[in-house]
């Protein structure tokens, strides 16, 4: 018998009150026996292609079939869940005059003797080794609800043997290598159109286009649904009964549970014990007689032992008949089970390799139990190992985002979340980490990927999108930071989103933050922040301790009064209206990329700057203690994006009719600005009125550090900071070393902040880190540091650290180590950690030192040669100390940045 039906009958059948497990009973069947065999009498000439599934539901196809047979099917439709046989009686198979192939093929037959049955076919039939074949790799999703990183790993790896395979074949799709999608949804409970929709959605935002999957014409192994592939799972139950390879179980639900209850009485495996295995056929025709249902077990051969040579596993056995003993293929109520319809299905459909997670290693059994059995051949297995979360547990939702859609919202490109995925498991044998879509093509192995289980770490995941955003143009990127800033409601509801004004505020937003985006949501975030203003309306409700020292300090009032005075006289540079985009572009009008790219300036910025040079010589200030305040002046923040192109983006939304919904930002307009600014210096004390001089403030913002660190340490008590002025008393009474030192002074040394991008072992060193570090040049920097018996890799990645950079390029056992990363030890250097800057310290600014000049030519760092040849660091190193809150000093002043003093967890050891 052929039978051809859909999932879709499960949800019908419970709706009407039918019960399923009838649709095996005899009163309706009248005959149950399982015919395999196919029309030969059909003319291949005479073929002609059937329409394709619509893809809702079966049910559409088996009434159409019913319209174009009538009578076919008028013993076995019940209440939604349809039965084709073709042995049900002679009479309706002596009606039938048409059969369909498992390729959803109509074919008229010439002979009225013909059955109506389905042709199961196996593509890759008499092939010995698939894994020679052009790969056709399938990804099989359960449509019960999003598609989560575990799955889209999953299907990236088959996606990239499948695309290298075409390169190799040099084409893109023939019907050799593709790239096959099939959607599983055999769990009609919990399977739904929406979240088949969801997936296939994903796996598009991942740019994962699939050759052959449903709802394609033409596509040569469909339908790609298992609930409208009825006929292929019956074909093979038929040819599997035939050959007396299956058998049919009259078992009932409370003997399977007895026999479970025995088993486990007697210490024995759980399993069917055979009973109906062997039974005779007078036996069968009474249960069948009765009107017994019954189910259709495999007839697991004695003995018999699987063995697959697993790509990532390597050799993996199982006993067959001790591991699963006769398993069922079909349930009581018709259903296929789950390892049946997927050993059909990639038999029918050609698969030749099949990778998934290591949870599914043990269907193999089954699976290939039933592939043996059809003479079939068997796809090579890959099985990957799970994915983990931080914890090292299962990766699930409550270690966050888990869904592929969810790391859309958030900001992640497609193409750094495949970069990350492909990573979870696999490498090329390289250190290298960043790969565009087509190099993973190229590179990817399947003997590359490993067995151990992979740990999501969302901050690698943000680093590896933060460099894909870097490679990005502005023009890419601006479609999905567009995304991004209506999703954060910056935009009005009735704006535009196709304007020319929503184009230019959205280019504009995604140059100003290009280069510190880890997401695009970072780009809609910080045009907000941009366009706020963070200083308060009083000094007194100042508390950005940063901000505040800056304005105890002393220049900020008078040079902020002279900004007021510049602005309302008309002589500030503002942006020119004419030409909003200008701070955004380079000469030739193409996005600035890159923060240090070089170029000539615009008109706006030239002026600006030159402004800002007459203004500091007027003012007598210069470096940090110029550029500081005036960037709190104008932005309310300290640290930020270039203020030209902050002041430009605020003009841009400052625009008549802008698209931006300025109230709901809070945006304050550069006029705003102003008034508050103003509002805010007539509330400064007169005590922090008085101009200092960059040396004084130095000191004073060093002693404000050394004290807040000092209290940060012993938990802010009264006591401790007390006794921390105490000793900075006792110390200003004594004699200062910098009286006494006669080295070379602590300018010669070049001391960069520095960023770790990443980290490996040196292959011939088992002591040595081989790192990357960006100091703010061109390309980063190679390093090589003795921190291997001290710090773990993940420990490193991504953080802040000084770099001593004028030291000469050496190879320390081969490796081209440029610079030297500054760490802070104890005494017997058992204890070695890592000096780390503020955390808004800006990559690539130097590190300074109160009291010393490093600003006029004096204090340029010395040049490489002359450092290894005088041996100039070794020298000052024994001076360069951490003090007893771990703060790194030289001759008792600390390491300074423009966000703050550098720390350290050491106490009282040494800098080298």
């Amino acid at each position: 018998m052929n039978v051809c039906f859909t999932m879709v009958w499960m949800t019908a059948a419970a709706s009407m009150g039918v019960r399923l497990s009838n649709a095996f009973s005899p009163m309706r069947l009248q005959s149950r026996r399982f015919a395999a065999s196919s029309s030969q009498s059909a003319s291949n000439s005479r073929r002609r292609k059937r329409n394709p599934y619509s893809g809702d539901s079966g049910i559409a196809l088996m009434e159409e079939l019913k319209q174009q047979r009538p009578g076919l099917f008028k013993d076995n439709y019940h209440g939604g869940f349809m039965l084709q046989s073709s042995v049900t009686s002679s009479a309706n198979v002596a009606e039938s005059d048409t059969s369909i192939n498992v390729n959803g093929d109509s074919q008229p037959n010439d002979s009225s003797e013909a059955d109506n049955s389905y042709k199961l076919v196996f593509p890759l039939q008499g092939k010995i080794n698939t894994g020679d074949l052009p790969p056709r790799m399938r990804f099989a999703p359960s449509p019960t609800g999003s598609l989560h990183v575990g799955g889209a790993r999953t299907a990236l790896y088959n996606w990239l043997v499948a695309k290298k395979g075409q390169l190799e074949q040099r084409n893109v799709y023939s019907g050799g290598a593709a790239f096959l999608l099939r959607v599983e949804d055999t769990d009609v409970a919990r399977s739904t159109k929406e979240s088949e929709e969801s997936v296939l959605a994903d796996l598009r935002w991942l740019g994962l286009h699939w050759d052959e999957g449903p709802n394609m014409e033409n596509a040569p192994y469909g339908p790609y649904r298992q609930s409208e592939r009825a006929p292929v799972y019956f074909a093979a139950a038929d040819q599997l009964l035939n050959e007396n390879k299956a058998y049919k179980c009259f078992c009932t639900n409370e003997e399977l549970e007895q026999m479970k209850v025995e088993q486990e009485a007697r210490g024995e495996v759980c399993r069917y014990d055979g009973r109906w295995r062997d039974a005779s056929p007078e036996s069968v025709q009474a249960m069948l007689d009765q009107g017994k249902p019954y189910t259709i077990r495999f007839k697991v051969p004695e003995n018999s032992r699987i063995v697959i040579d697993d790509i990532v596993r390597g050799t993996v056995s199982w006993d067959a008949q001790a591991t699963v003993g006769d398993f069922i293929l079909l349930r009581s109520s018709g259903v296929p089970v789950y390892n049946f319809c997927v050993a059909v299905d990639d038999a029918s459909m050609g698969v030749t390799t099949v990778v998934r997670a290591e949870e599914h290693l043990t269907n193999t059994v089954r699976q290939a139990l039933i592939l043996d059995a059809l003479a079939a051949p068997r796809p090579r297995y890959a099985h990957c190992s799970l994915i983990l979360g931080e914890d090292k547990q299962k990766l699930s939702k409550r270690h966050g985002a888990t869904s592929c859609d969810q790391y859309r919202l958030d900001g992640f490109l497609p193409d750094a979340m495949i970069n990350y995925l492909a990573l979870l498991g696999w490498n090329d044998g390289t250190d290298n980490e960043i790969f565009t879509r087509e190099e993973l093509i190229d590179a990817f192995d399947l003997n590359r990927v490993v067995k151990s289980p992979s740990v999501f770490d969302v901050e690698k995941l943000k680093w590896v999108n933060g460099q894909h955003i870097k490679m990005t143009s502005v023009e890419d990127l601006i479609p999905r930071v567009r995304e991004q800033m209506q999703w954060e409601n910056l935009f009005q509801s009735s704006a535009d989103m196709e304007s020319r004004q929503v184009y230019e505020l959205v280019y504009a937003a995604t140059s100003l933050a290009k280069q510190r985006m880890e997401t695009l949501k970072d780009a809609a975030k910080n045009a907000k922040e941009v366009l706020t203003y963070g200083l308060p309306a009083t000094f007194e409700d100042l508390v950005d301790g940063d901000a505040k020292r800056l304005v105890q300090d002393g220049n900020f009032y008078a040079l902020a009064m002279r900004l007021i005075a510049q602005v309302e006289a008309g002589d500030f540079p503002v942006p020119d209206a004419s030409n909003p985009l200008a701070a955004f572009q380079d000469a030739s009008g193409q996005a600035i990329e890159e923060d240090s790219q070089k170029g000539a300036l615009c008109e706006y910025t030239g002026r600006y700057l030159s402004h800002m040079k007459a203004l500091a010589k007027e003012m007598k200030l210069k470096g940090k203690h110029f550029f500081h305040p005036v960037r709190l002046a104008m932005t309310g923040e300290m640290s930020g994006q270039d203020v030209t192109k902050q002041l430009s983006f605020l003009a841009l939304a400052s625009r008549e009719g802008c698209p931006l919904n300025v109230e709901s930002i809070g945006m304050v307009t550069f006029d705003d600005r102003i008034a508050r600014l103003k509002a805010f210096c007539d509330t400064i004390p007169e005590e922090y009125r008085h101009e200092r001089s960059a040396a004084e403030v130095d000191k004073l913002k060093a002693n404000n550090d050394m004290k807040q660190s000092a209290a940060s340490s012993s938990g802010g008590t009264t006591t401790s900071l007390s006794s921390a002025n105490g000793a900075a008393s006792m110390s200003a009474s004594t004699a200062d070393p910098k009286d006494s030192y006669d080295g070379p002074p602590i300018s010669a040394l070049d001391i960069r902040v520095g960023r770790i991008n990443k980290v490996w072992e040196h292959e011939e060193a088992e002591k040595l880190y081989c790192e990357e570090i960006d100091v703010g040049e061109g390309e980063p920097r190679m390093i090589a540091s003795g921190l291997r018996p001290y710090l773990a890799k993940e420990d490193m990645e991504g953080r802040l650290v000084l770099v001593l950079c004028n030291l000469k390029e050496r190879k320390l056992v081969g490796f081209p180590s440029h610079g030297m990363v500054l760490c802070a030890s104890n005494a017997d250097h058992t204890s070695v950690r890592l000096v780390s800057p503020p955390i808004d310290a800006k990559i690539g600014e130097r590190v300074t030192v109160p009291d010393f000049d490093f600003e006029s030519e004096e204090g340029a760092p010395f040049a490489e040669n002359k450092i290894g040849k005088k041996k100039v660091f070794e020298a000052l190193a024994p001076h360069l100390v951490t003090n007893k809150y771990g703060v790194p000093e030289f001759l008792g002043r600390p390491f300074m940045t423009s966000a703050g003093v550098c720390t350290s967890p050491i106490s009282d050891g040494s800098v080298s």
